[in-house]
């Protein structure tokens, strides 16, 4: 038998595609549904001007509303020739979680794209509903024709990141968390991250954000945007909530080093002031940007930091456009751009 490798694009890697799911399910942001989809056109605009957009909708009348929204857009950057709608249907919105893992399978005399089907169960069970989003990945392979590959194992993709040169950054609060994969050990879960996304080290970090209830996903804490650099959200206040827990996980990143043992370069990015709605601290964090071909989206929340973080993140990405969108709204779902977009990468030939 042939011996095949996979392997996981980082997401500057060039993408073929950005996959979203609709929103539809008012309960994510109770009393504020009505911006969230003006958001997710923003959103969508942008990313037309840098790639195709695929976007799950449950039905037909849903894809007729939606191509409303677009087609009558007030961004002049959409491109709808780009735009393309699916009738997959999502229990909610937070492609990043519950969308196609997209990866390279190489032998020796060629090399394809697969989707990789993880289990999804909305986070530990916090929600009963998921058996659609659960789906979707099976659903899109089929639609697209491609192989599909299952893992035994949950995996959300937000509580990983990759530099494609063999380092995965994630969170002992998620992966390690009992309610995911409960019968595996840390050694176990990092042998099937390396067997199935091409990873040979990964880079634990401890605690999350206050006010995410994924237990502690990555992309909301730190990123890499390069093969050798991470930027690491820090709350530099100590009388804040999140300050001992990032700064333990700024301390840890300054002590990891590359494969080859070269310590990483690690960036700050600063927090933005707290966001609350009915008292809540919601889970606010500029490390929840999303890379495209041509464009950064980065989020912003309406205070002073916005600009310091967009301007680090630009001097990450020279050649690209970092742009800001507002999601004050939209992380009352306790999300941000990065948890509901997923980048199909170009297929690498043979």
């Amino acid at each position: 038998m042939t011996e095949c490798r996979y392997f996981m694009p980082p997401e500057w890697a060039l993408h073929k595609a950005t996959w979203l799911s609709w929103p539809h399910r008012l309960a994510t942001w109770p009393g504020k549904f009505e911006p969230i989809p003006e958001v997710f056109v923003e959103i969508i605009s942008w990313l037309s001007s840098s790639e195709e957009v695929h976007i799950n909708v449950l039905d037909e009348v849903m894809e007729r509303e939606v191509f409303a929204l677009l087609r009558n857009s007030r961004h002049q950057q959409i491109q709808m020739e780009r735009i393309f709608l699916h009738r997959i249907p999502t229990n909610d919105a937070w492609c990043r979680d519950h969308g196609p893992n997209f990866v390279f399978r190489r032998t020796e005399c060629c090399t394809e794209k697969i989707i990789l089907n993880w289990e999804y169960n909305a986070w530990g069970e916090k929600y009963s509903s998921y058996a659609d989003d659960n789906a979707v990945p099976e659903r899109i392979a089929s639609l697209q024709q491609l192989p599909l590959v299952s893992p035994a194992m949950v995996l959300e993709g937000g509580s990983i990141d990759v530099n494609g040169k063999g380092l995965l950054l994630t969170s002992e609060a998620c992966l390690l968390n009992p309610n995911r994969n409960p019968s595996m050990n840390r050694e176990e879960i990092e042998r099937e991250l390396g067997r199935y996304l091409g990873i040979e080290k990964v880079l634990w970090l401890g605690d999350g954000i206050v006010g995410d209830d994924t237990d502690g996903h990555v992309d909301d804490m730190a990123r890499f945007v390069n093969e050798t650099t991470i930027v690491i959200a820090v709350e530099e206040n100590p009388s804040d909530e999140n300050y001992d827990a990032l700064q333990e996980n700024y301390t840890r990143l300054q002590r990891y080093t590359d494969l080859s043992g070269n310590p990483l370069h690690v960036l700050k990015l600063p927090m933005p002031s707290p966001v609350y709605f009915d008292g809540e601290r919601l889970p606010a964090s500029y490390a929840n940007f999303y890379i495209a071909n041509t464009v950064v989206l980065v989020p912003t929340y309406r205070c002073s930091q916005d600009l310091t973080a967009m301007e680090i993140l630009q001097a990450c990405f020279p050649e690209r456009k970092v742009v800001g969108i507002d999601c004050y709204d939209l992380v009352w779902g306790l999300g941000a751009i990065h948890c509901i977009t997923h980048e199909e990468p170009e297929l690498e030939h043979c």
